[in-house]
Parts: structure tokens; C-alpha cells; sequence
């Protein structure tokens, strides 16, 4: 354009902005209503309990924390309660329109109990990067390490944070005696947990309950190498944005239909705009046991440390998110307690978090008394108060708590596992797969080859659902029941055709079993990889006197998943040779259970548990998540029970 047709444009544009200036209206202005700033009243006089306080708190690379106190209007040289998460700590300290601190702290991750009538000071932080806090997020961010490769070279981390948090609030919370403690649940829980690693001085006790710990081996992301593609929808609003603003939307009412519509993980994860984020990417790239797993597993991070904080790791026996890790921390932390004073243990009946709620029953079992307000009541407020109180109680909790299912009482223990009071050890003793679905402690004996093995066909077209359809999204709102699935009645699955199902005689005794079931599958297939679902269960009578729901009743004990291609090593995927026996070898979670007089016992065994685990497309591909269509492939599994290629379950029996 000439600089003569360029300033004629120019004129032209301006006249016309002005003549469109000129002819717009003039409106009278109205002003709002909203002020600049709101000016909160103090409710002096009206009965207000505590004062609420918001900071930022400034850690060593300069990043800002937002925190909330709350201190109790009586409060005077009280000891404070830490939480870090990653879930809001606005929506942590304000979940009621009240004065008073037991209505703005009703909700997730505070023991209400414990903290109110223990007039402690309570701090809630936004972790690095979420909600109200600068920084960057990273999932579960790994320990600081200087060594190269490091999986977090920066000098910041969780452990960090919470030093510099805690030096801080000592300095600043008048109304505190200089002792804090720290606490949470899941995420939670893993922030409660890492800090001990390399603690501040006035960190006097931790209680992570049901702690991430390895994402890997059995907690969020994976369990045994099967992927927990149901998460993948936490994924996307947890790390998608600072304030979890993106929502995860399902296309269809059954989940099951949801994820298969989709065929692989990554397929679904490419469509809904998955590879966007970070932590998505570092999950496809690492479907094995490798060295990004491994060096930030918790476990084996504490287990190079000292311990120094008296901690109290608390499991739930039916988690159904985080079942592996409080257990793998104790028995990594369990020899460093030489004066048995450091490490404590409470394992109840409880879903993921549920011992802060009411826990008188989970689904349709019972316990005949609220076992989550005595957590509360008799464990955890006198075990916080010990430490935190100038004048503290005694402590009276014993090294390992366990509530003991089936007979519903509560057990303490010197250790874990431990079958009684007196130091009982659990003895290792195999219960066999037999022919003609039969279960028993006898070994099989030497017979005709048709009745070595039963066999069934796996068709990832058509995999076995993890609970009766449809299944439900993930979540906690109270129309979904994902709290409850792992106590779900197995009688769903034990009669499908691609279910195996071996059952005991009626037991004429009580059958108690301590720790770690492990199984011991010896297995084939005719494809070249395959996934082994193992399911320990407790089948009722047929009728149950006063509790009719439960007759006939399939209650999981314990059951987990493991994918065939890490049956060699952890760290690195192989295809299995087809049709040739080969012994699988896994633990399955902690249990304390009696069995009763009147039940039998169960052993289920699949290849799939959809939609929670991906498909296995039983052709061995570099990487599942990324299998194409034509990879899935029906597979004849054969599990077998001869002398020589015995499967079993090897239980803890107490005796």
C-alpha cells in the first residue's frame, strides 16, 4: 500500500469511529452494588470460636504457600495440626456457613473429633502450584536429588515445603506451643508422610493414613503393571489446571461401554486431550517397573533415612485406592524402630478415608459398633495429644492396632504381622487350586491329564467387569457406591464361563489368617502376554440369622491383579511363550480375617477386571497403551492343579 493510500485509510477509519462514537447512546450510569473490597465482621459477642487466618507463607526459593489457621478463640500454648493437600484448603476449613470451628471443619481429611475437642490450632496448606498457592504442580513431586538423572534436581520438594512451613508457623502462631503435627488422608497422607524424611525440629508426629506410597506396585496408577485406567479422569482435573477447573465427562452412563468405546488408554487419553498434561505423558512413556517408578516409591526413599518422628501409619483393609502403600511403608520403616517407640500401625475395616467417618458397617457388612469414631476416640486422640500436649497423657498405644474381621473385635499387637497379643507368627501355609473346583490344603495328587488344568477363554471383547454393571464413574458423591466396591457379593462373576471359581468343604473350625496372602498361579496361554486376577473370598451359609442380606454372601477378603509380562523382572516387559506352564507369583493385600465355622473359602481366578485395569490385548505389543485394535485377541487360559504344577494361595494361618 502507497503512503497515500495508507493515510487515506487511516482518515477514513478515524472518521468513521468517530461518527459510530457520536451515534452511540448515552446511558446513565448505575452503580454497583458490590464494594472493592468486603470488610468481614469479627462476630464479637456472638459466640464465634475461633479466628480464621489466611497467609502466604514464602519457602526457600521464594514461592508463596497460601495457608489457612484457624486458632480456637481459647487457644493458648496449643499444639497445631498440619495438613498439606493438593484439594483446596479454602474448601478444607470452610464447609459450613457457622461460627463455630466443628461446622467450617465437617469434611474431608479432618478427624473432627480429634481436632476440636483437642483444641488444637488448625493449618491447612495449599501444596506448590495448587488452588491459592504459587509454584508449579508435579504430581507426588519426587524428593530432591543432586545426582544426575535425578528425577527432581530442584532444591524445592514436599519435604522442604513442609520444613519451611513448619518454621514459619512456630514463629508466627502466638497462641501455639512450638509442637506441630501432621496429617492427612491419600494424597494427603503422602504429604503427611515424606516429611519425615528430613523433618524440622518441631515436627514431633505424623499420621499418614492411607498414603500414597508407589503408584506402581499397588497404589494409584498401576497395580502390578496393569493400569488403573479409571483414573485417568483424576489425571485430567487433578493436573490440568491450578484450581482442577477442567472436568473429566463421561459419554456414557456405564463406564464399562465408556472405555471400551475407546479400545486402548492412550487412544482415549489422545481424544480427550490427555497428552496435554505433563504427568499423562510420564505414565505412557513408563509402563514398567522402571527407575521413575522405583526412586520415588516412598518406601524405599524412608527406608534410607533415619526415623525420628514417632508416626502412626494407619490402612484400611478394603481401600480401594491406596491398599499397598501403608503396608510397604511399615515393613520398610518396622526395622529402624529398634525401641519399638517410633513406628505405630492401626488397620481397620475402613474404605479409603473412611476411618474419619462413620464406619459401623461398609455395604453390607456390619461391625456391630462405629469402628471409625473409636479410631478417633480411643487411638488417635490420645496418640496426638502425647505429643503435642505440654502436659501430655501417657502413651498407651500399642505398636500395631488391627480390627480383625469376621469376628469383628480389635486386636493390639507387638508387630505386624503377628497372629495374637502374645507374639503368634502367622505360618505360611499353601491352600491348593484342585479338580472339580475344589479348594483345599491337601496337595493334589498325580492323575489323569484331562483333570491337570481347567482352562477358559479370555476374549478382550468382551472382558469380566469389576463389579456388576454398569459400572460407575469414580467419585464420592453419595449417589455413587465406588467406596464400596471391593466388598461387592462375588457371586456376579462366579458363575461366567470366563471366571474359574475353586471352593473349600464347610469349615468346621475357625480359619484365622494374618498379613500378606501370596499366590503361587501356575498358569498358560495361548497368546503372548496375559493379565491374572486372583480374588481370596469368604462365602457365608446360606442364610445368615438376623442379617438375611447376607446369605449366600461372596465377601472379598483380598484380591488383587498382575500383568504377565513382568513375571521375569518388574523393570522390563517380555511376551510369555505361548501354551507352556509357568508359575506367577504375587502378594495379594494385608487381610485380618477369621474365617467362621459354617463358611468356606474361596479362590476366584481371571484375566481381566474392567473397566479398572486396561484390557490386556494378549498379543505382546511394546507398550499396551497404545495397542491397536487388531492386537486384541482372544486367548484359552489354562490354570493348573497336577502334583507337579500345583497352583495355590499360601495363607498367613494363625494357629
Amino acid at each position: 500500500m502507497s503512503q497515500r493510500n495508507f493515510l487515506f485509510a487511516a482518515a477514513f477509519s478515524l472518521a468513521a469511529l468517530h461518527s459510530h462514537a457520536q451515534a452511540a447512546p448515552q446511558y446513565p450510569s448505575y452503580p454497583s452494588e458490590t464494594p472493592t473490597t468486603l470488610r468481614q465482621p469479627t462476630y464479637a459477642g456472638e459466640g464465634m470460636d475461633y479466628e480464621r487466618r489466611e497467609v502466604m507463607i514464602a519457602m526457600r526459593d521464594g514461592v508463596k504457600l497460601h495457608t489457612v489457621i484457624l486458632v480456637p478463640k481459647a487457644a493458648k500454648h496449643e499444639g497445631m495440626l498440619l495438613t498439606r493437600t493438593p484439594y483446596s484448603a479454602t474448601a478444607t476449613t470452610t464447609n459450613a456457613m457457622s461460627i463455630h470451628l466443628a461446622s467450617a471443619l465437617y469434611g474431608y481429611d479432618n478427624a473432627l473429633e480429634t481436632i476440636v475437642d483437642g483444641s488444637y490450632i488448625r493449618v491447612v496448606q495449599d501444596i506448590r502450584g495448587k488452588y491459592g498457592s504459587e509454584g508449579d504442580y508435579v504430581m507426588n513431586r519426587p524428593n530432591h536429588s543432586s545426582k544426575p538423572g535425578a528425577l527432581n534436581p530442584t532444591p524445592v520438594d514436599e519435604t522442604t515445603d513442609t520444613y519451611d512451613t513448619i518454621d514459619w508457623l512456630v514463629k508466627n502462631v502466638p497462641e501455639s506451643n512450638g509442637k506441630v503435627g501432621i496429617l492427612g488422608i491419600s494424597y494427603d497422607g503422602f504429604t503427611a508422610l515424606i516429611p519425615i524424611s528430613h523433618p524440622h525440629p518441631a515436627l514431633k508426629v505424623a499420621v499418614p493414613m492411607n498414603p500414597m506410597v508407589d503408584g506402581w506396585r499397588g497404589d494409584d496408577w498401576f497395580h502390578n503393571g496393569a493400569f488403573r485406567e479409571q483414573n485417568m479422569g483424576y489425571i485430567y482435573e487433578q493436573a490440568g489446571s491450578r484450581g482442577n477447573d477442567y472436568h473429566w465427562l463421561n459419554t456414557y452412563f456405564d463406564d464399562y461401554d465408556f472405555y471400551m468405546n475407546a479400545g486402548s488408554a492412550g487412544e482415549l487419553g489422545k481424544r480427550r486431550g490427555l497428552e496435554q498434561i505433563g504427568f499423562w505423558k510420564k505414565v505412557t512413556e513408563h509402563p514398567a517397573y522402571d527407575s521413575f517408578w522405583s526412586e520415588q516409591a516412598v518406601d524405599r526413599v524412608l527406608a534410607a533415612e533415619p526415623l525420628t518422628v514417632p508416626t502412626m501409619l494407619v490402612q484400611s483393609l478394603w481401600d480401594q485406592e491406596d491398599i499397598y502403600g501403608a503396608i510397604a511403608t511399615y515393613k520398610a520403616l518396622e526395622p529402624k524402630d529398634t525401641h519399638n517407640d517410633k513406628l505405630f500401625l492401626v488397620i481397620g475395616p475402613w474404605h479409603h478415608g473412611q476411618e474419619i467417618e462413620d464406619a459401623s458397617s461398609l455395604g453390607a457388612v456390619k461391625f456391630h459398633s462405629d469402628t471409625g469414631l473409636y479410631f478417633r476416640e480411643q487411638i488417635l486422640a490420645p496418640f496426638l495429644a502425647h505429643y503435642l500436649k505440654d502436659d501430655p497423657p501417657p502413651l498407651k498405644t500399642a505398636p500395631v492396632t488391627a480390627y480383625e474381621t469376621g469376628t469383628n473385635t480389635w486386636e493390639r499387637l507387638d508387630s505386624w504381622p503377628s497372629g495374637c497379643s502374645h507374639g503368634c507368627e502367622p505360618r505360611a501355609t499353601p491352600m491348593y487350586l484342585q479338580a472339580g473346583a475344589k479348594l483345599g490344603f491337601k496337595v493334589p495328587a498325580g492323575g489323569e491329564e484331562s483333570s491337570a488344568f481347567d482352562e477358559f477363554v479370555s476374549d478382550p471383547a468382551k472382558p469380566v467387569p469389576y463389579r456388576a454393571r454398569p459400572s460407575q464413574p469414580m467419585g464420592y458423591t453419595p449417589n455413587l457406591s465406588w467406596v464400596r466396591w471391593l466388598v461387592d457379593d462375588q457371586r456376579e462373576f462366579s458363575g461366567r464361563t470366563d471366571v474359574l471359581s475353586y471352593t473349600s468343604d464347610v469349615l468346621t473350625a475357625p480359619l484365622k489368617i494374618s498379613g500378606e496372602p501370596v499366590t503361587n498361579l501356575v498358569a498358560s496361554t495361548t497368546g503372548s502376554d496375559a493379565d491374572w486376577v486372583v480374588k481370596l473370598i469368604d462365602v457365608y451359609p446360606d442364610e445368615v440369622g438376623g442379617d438375611v442380606e447376607m446369605g449366600g454372601y461372596q465377601l472379598a477378603v483380598s484380591m488383587d491383579i498382575f500383568r504377565g509380562r513382568y513375571r521375569e523382572s518388574l523393570a522390563e516387559a517380555k511376551a510369555i511363550t505361548p501354551d507352556k506352564p509357568l508359575t506367577y507369583k504375587f502378594a495379594l493385600p494385608t487381610v485380618n480375617h477369621v474365617f467362621l465355622p459354617g463358611h468356606k473359602v474361596m479362590v476366584q481366578v481371571q484375566s481381566s477386571w474392567f473397566p479398572l485395569y486396561d484390557r490386556n490385548p494378549q498379543t505382546f505389543v511394546p507398550n499396551i497403551f497404545f495397542a491397536k485394535p487388531g492386537d486384541y485377541k482372544k486367548a484359552t487360559e489354562r490354570v493348573y492343579h497336577s502334583a507337579g504344577e500345583a497352583s495355590f494361595v499360601e495363607l498367613p494361618v494363625v494357629k
